[in-house]
């Protein structure tokens, strides 16, 4: 269901009994483990800290050689394509590295969005068992009233009552 169809439903879905009960109690349903799992399975972190691969084009020369023409001009054309590719592949890091960013504000806002319905959820809750607490606290002075007009009742079935006899020994 969509955001707009959920905020103008008329249906409400009923409210689980268990959860209700545990909040109640201070409960909790805050997993750590689902809430520090990565966003992505191979996500850098801690537990992932990734590859440690790196490029290399040309292998290490570890002993001192000559090379000749075309050796060296093949190097040259190699070593000019890969200036070319860094430098590519350095404007495609910025962009990836921006996209990262940018998930990474929509996510803190959604966030904050969530911290924010959840602290709005509890003032609710909250006024919700004032109130509760205030209608708790009229019971007695309407189990009052209801027992005077228990009374008034009585005395006037009481009073109609005699009446009623009084009638009768007249006739």
């Amino acid at each position: 269901m969509g955001i707009l169809a959920r905020i103008t439903s008329a249906a409400k879905s009923s409210s689980n009994k268990s959860s209700e009960s545990s909040l109640s109690t201070g409960g909790h349903g805050i997993d750590k483990n689902r809430v520090l799992a990565p966003t992505d399975p191979n996500v850098i972190n801690p537990v992932n800290a990734g590859t440690w691969e790196t490029v290399r084009t040309a292998p290490v020369n570890h002993t001192p050689r000559y090379f000749n023409k075309a050796e060296a001009d093949a190097l040259k054309a190699v070593a000019t394509q890969k200036r070319e590719e860094a430098r590519q592949a350095k404007r495609a890091y910025k962009s990836l590295k921006k996209l990262e960013q940018s998930d990474a504000e929509v996510h803190t806002a959604h966030r904050n969005y969530i911290k924010g319905v959840a602290d709005h959820e509890l003032t609710k809750k909250r006024s919700d068992a004032n109130t509760a607490r205030h209608l708790h606290a009229l019971r007695p002075e309407y189990a009052r009233l209801g027992f005077g007009l228990d009374r008034a009742e009585n005395k006037a079935q009481q009073r109609i009552e005699e009446l009623k006899a009084k009638i009768k020994e007249k006739y």
